[in-house]
């Protein structure tokens, strides 16, 4: 007779559902080698088959890394390192979603337990969902205390918005150049990284938009440039309350990334976050963090962004690197906003905080204390930050035109000339292909014009990683000629 867990009552008696657990008992608990037919037929596809297929029932606004080259098909992965079904073996320099390397045993581990006890929604209480939040709430200023789990940072995004729209009762946002925060349809809105491409909407009259702080080749690049570049943040300010003058005046938020990435590794420099939080407080608005990229120590000297300039934002959005692939993002704001949240209009998530995907955020931040891998990413990025700009100083390295960044989220804009600063897209393509087909090296580029390579890796990236890099760039631009970038460009989607 079977255990009563395994049987589901209903009005008629007792559902044949049981015999699911009953498989479970018999494959599961004993090797964990049950496969079904499925699986078996999916192991056997080759890479042009599974690309034929992708091509064929998948839409073409989502876009395949490598397309104009030879296709990754990730099949396994281990530390910062990534492999082909053919078992080619790429050093991984752009992935922060394996924050504290791929299939770290730790998290994989924790996933596994969690994922062979329940996983069932948000509205049943677990210890793990409770933990993580104290957890979470303990590396932030002491007023960030109320957490939501989400999955995506799209999705922590999203609600951080509705939050600072209820909590303010206004709707306009001031958002940065190049910044992108989600792909929903509030997120695009506070997105001109999206909203201004092929195919976007445009700028809705609710946003308004700043220039972004970029102190290389941006409107400020001298010794007052935070100050600057925040006084666009008052005008913003300013000029909502002259276009509102009929209502009450005033922002709901000034959303801003504590490091840009698409933006082509944009670190606000110091005092520009804070003086444009002062400008936002005193219009009404709230401020949020997006911590998306560069949170959980990636910058090294910090655990979040917002510390590099000593401010407190109202809401903190977080995602990527959380659960270290697998889906989890928070938003962490304050008592009053949680309030003015708590209207009557429930907020439920099914999936936001699961079981198992707390169980893989409380292994990532004990990781990432355990193993000193903030400390770690400190060392390394200065390491690496220290050999590009070597390299930037030698003749072969005369298209370098900035490194920048800390810690282990580091920027190289590539410029065909440092006097008029005009971007070298097409060799920063084909670098970018090179180093994968050549030297088995993934990176990624972004910037305004496409020409950052952008390094974020899992912080487990080494100096002898660091080293490799490096020597493969100089060599790779010690090769390309003038001919090459002519004849091969294609762009690299990355």
């Amino acid at each position: 007779m079977c255990e009563s867990r395994y049987v589901a009552w209903t009005s008629t008696g007792v559902s044949v559902c049981f015999i699911s657990y009953l498989l479970y008992d018999k494959f599961f608990k004993k090797k964990n080698d049950y496969v079904t037919e499925s699986e078996r037929n999916a192991e056997k596809l080759t890479k042009k088959e599974v690309l034929e297929l992708r091509r064929k029932f998948f839409c073409d606004a989502q876009s395949i890394s490598y397309e104009n080259s030879n296709p990754l098909f990730a099949t396994k992965a281990k530390g910062q390192y990534i492999y082909d079904s053919d078992g080619t073996e790429y050093l991984d320099t752009r992935n922060n979603v394996g924050h504290v390397g791929w299939q770290n045993p730790i998290v994989l581990s924790a996933i596994q337990r969690q994922l062979s006890k329940v996983n069932s929604n948000s509205r049943y209480i677990h210890n793990f969902r409770v933990l993580l939040a104290k957890k979470l709430t303990e590396t932030m200023p002491k007023k960030l205390c109320r957490v939501f789990f989400v999955n995506s940072g799209s999705e922590a995004n999203d609600l951080a918005i509705r939050l600072a729209t209820t909590h303010t009762g206004k709707q306009d946002m001031i958002v940065v150049d190049h910044a992108y925060h989600g792909h929903t349809v509030a997120t695009l809105e506070v997105s001109p990284y999206k909203y201004e491409h092929a195919g976007g909407s445009g700028k809705a009259s609710h946003i308004h938009k700043v220039p972004c702080p970029d102190t290389y080749r941006g409107l400020y690049r001298g010794v007052n440039a935070a100050i600057k570049y925040a006084d666009h943040v008052k005008r913003a300010c300013d000029e909502v309350v002259k276009q509102r003058s009929n209502v009450e005046g005033g922002v709901a938020a000034f959303f801003v990334e504590s490091g840009m990435s698409v933006g082509g590794v944009i670190i606000p420099p110091k005092g520009y976050l804070r003086n444009c939080y002062q400008h936002v407080h005193k219009c009404g608005g709230i401020c949020i963090a997006d911590e998306v990229q560069v949170g959980f120590g990636r910058f090294g000297e910090v655990y979040w962004g917002f510390e590099l300039d000593g401010v407190i934002p109202d809401i903190v959005t977080i995602g990527k690197p959380f659960g270290n692939g697998f889906p989890l993002a928070a938003v962490v704001t304050t008592n009053e906003i949680s309030k003015s949240f708590a209207n009557g209009l429930e907020y439920f998530n099914t999936f936001g905080g699961n079981p198992v995907a707390c169980a893989a955020g409380i292994a990532v931040m004990d990781v990432i204390e355990t193993g000193k891998m903030q400390r770690h990413a400190s060392k390394v990025g200065s390491f690496l930050k220290e050999k590009l700009l070597a390299l930037s100083k030698k003749e072969v390295g005369n298209k370098i035109g900035n490194v920048r960044g800390k810690g282990l989220f580091l920027g190289i804009e590539f410029v065909n000339d440092r006097q008029t600063l005009e971007p070298a897209t097409k060799l920063t393509s084909l670098l970018c292909s090179r180093l994968k087909d050549r030297h088995n090296i993934l990176t990624s580029i972004d910037g305004p014009h496409n020409n950052v390579i952008v390094i974020k890796p899992p912080l487990c990236f080494s100096q002898d990683n660091a080293r490799y890099l490096v020597k493969k760039i100089e060599f790779e631009l010690q090769s390309i000629t003038d001919a090459d970038i002519i004849d091969n460009f294609t762009h690299t989607a990355t």
